[in-house]
């Protein structure tokens, strides 16, 4: 439930990236033995990969403050199997799939469920394998691949598939030979990866960019390592302060990880500039409206699209918004609608013609990035939002409430 109090205050800390430790977590299943990931965010989407995880056998323990601690066991006592009903949780459950084939000869995932906002193929994923020499058949709701040891290969992706170039990658490491990956995900949760499996013994070279060359090895260690902050919540917070005005600071942020968005939220009004470990941010009562397109990295995220949209909702002019990544992601446009948003749909675009302010109501949070847009939009809403289904924002949120609260929001969070 979200109140409008005016511009917002104060600085709030950027926890570790979801979209990483996830990823990370998966790729424990390389090595035998214990691993300790901190900057750990406490959200629900790192317990059910800790529940995946240990249906398989390992062993999870959030051993301190953002500290997890991750025992895997010896080969005879890993379950090579992801069940329906952890999987259907959580679409970054697939990020399995690589390691399991990788490192014990087999594995068997189920489809994936998470986000309600379109079909996102899983076929990058499984070609891939089979370029790595993987036999590869969808049965019965299941991906079930086999084989005795994956060979290096180069891997041409048709899209620069984030969970495909994870995939891919973490299988690559233990395969014989040299693995290139072209066409491959620049984001920098792929360069996280490749910097923990490089500390793990593997050989992973240019990670972050379109090309990623890995040479195999025959065993991986175990190893520490801090998750690197997440780019998508300190994009939320930005966004909180260009609707609601104000002036805030993001410790931990990094810069050169939201550069195209910067560069965006400049050019309607805010200033933004690196300070200390995060980011400073100042936004003018209301931003002036521009045009946003949806691009792989380092484009603007689609993750960060429906951010946009409740910016542009409150925005003084026309805005166009296109999405170019995923098809359904204009799910939630309808729940704008709800406050009084002015938003029209064309295609793979959306049209927002910006209000002085909206008006609090009910509504529902599709799934993480939209429920926070919702929460975002309500700050410049007159009365009262309540916004049902928001256990999807704890999806990918660390203590969400609290953090608009210290920038001054008037937010209450039940159950």
């Amino acid at each position: 439930m979200i109140r409008p109090t005016g511009p917002l205050s104060g600085t709030v800390p950027i926890g570790g990236a979801k979209n990483s430790v996830l990823k990370l977590m998966a790729a424990t299943l390389l090595a035998e033995g214990t691993f300790v990931l901190r900057n750990v965010p406490d959200i629900t989407d790192v317990a059910c990969m800790a529940d995946v995880l240990r249906a398989m056998g390992i062993t999870v323990d959030r051993s301190g403050a953002g500290e997890v601690t991750i025992v895997r066991p010896a080969t005879d006592d890993v379950v090579t199997e992801a069940p329906y009903e952890l999987v259907e949780r959580m679409r970054a459950s697939t990020a399995v799939l690589g390691p399991l084939v990788a490192r014990f000869g087999r594995a068997r995932v189920a489809l994936p469920g998470g986000d309600d906002f379109g079909s996102r193929p899983i076929d990058l994923h499984t070609r891939a394998l089979q370029r790595l020499g993987a036999t590869v058949e969808i049965r019965h709701g299941y991906i079930e691949a086999s084989a005795d040891r994956l060979v290096g290969a180069r891997i041409e992706l048709e899209f620069p598939s984030v969970g495909a170039t994870e995939n891919a990658l973490m299988a690559a490491v233990l395969a014989k030979g040299t693995t290139v990956i072209d066409n491959a995900a620049r984001e920098p949760e792929i360069a996280d990866l490749a910097r923990f499996l490089n500390r793990m013994g593997a050989k992973v070279l240019g990670a972050g960019s379109p090309t990623i060359r890995v040479e195999g090895a025959d065993e991986l260690s175990p190893v520490e390592h801090a998750v690197i902050p997440d780019r998508i919540e300190a994009a939320t917070y930005l966004a909180a302060v260009a609707v609601a005005g104000g002036e805030i600071t993001l410790t931990g942020a990094q810069p050169d990880h939201l550069t195209m968005l910067v560069h965006k939220l400049g050019e309607m009004g805010m200033r933004i500039a690196p300070e200390g470990d995060g980011l400073w941010a100042s936004a003018p009562r209301r931003l002036r409206a521009a045009d946003v397109v949806t691009l792989p990295y380092p484009g603007v995220a689609t993750d960060v699209k429906p951010l946009l949209l409740a910016v542009l909702s409150v925005a003084d002019g026309v805005g166009i918004v296109s999405e170019n990544i995923f098809s359904g992601r204009f799910r939630y446009v309808d729940e704008l609608r709800r406050m009084g948003a002015d938003i029209t749909v064309e295609g793979h675009h959306a049209v927002v013609r910006g209000q002085a302010c909206l008006s609090g109501a009910p509504v529902r949070a599709h799934d993480i990035r939209a429920g926070a847009a919702l929460a975002v939009a309500a700050l410049r809403a007159e009365g009262e939002t309540v916004i049902g289904d928001a256990q999807h924002i704890a999806r990918g949120y660390e203590r969400f409430d609290a953090k608009l609260r210290a920038l001054g929001a008037d937010v209450v969070a039940e159950g």
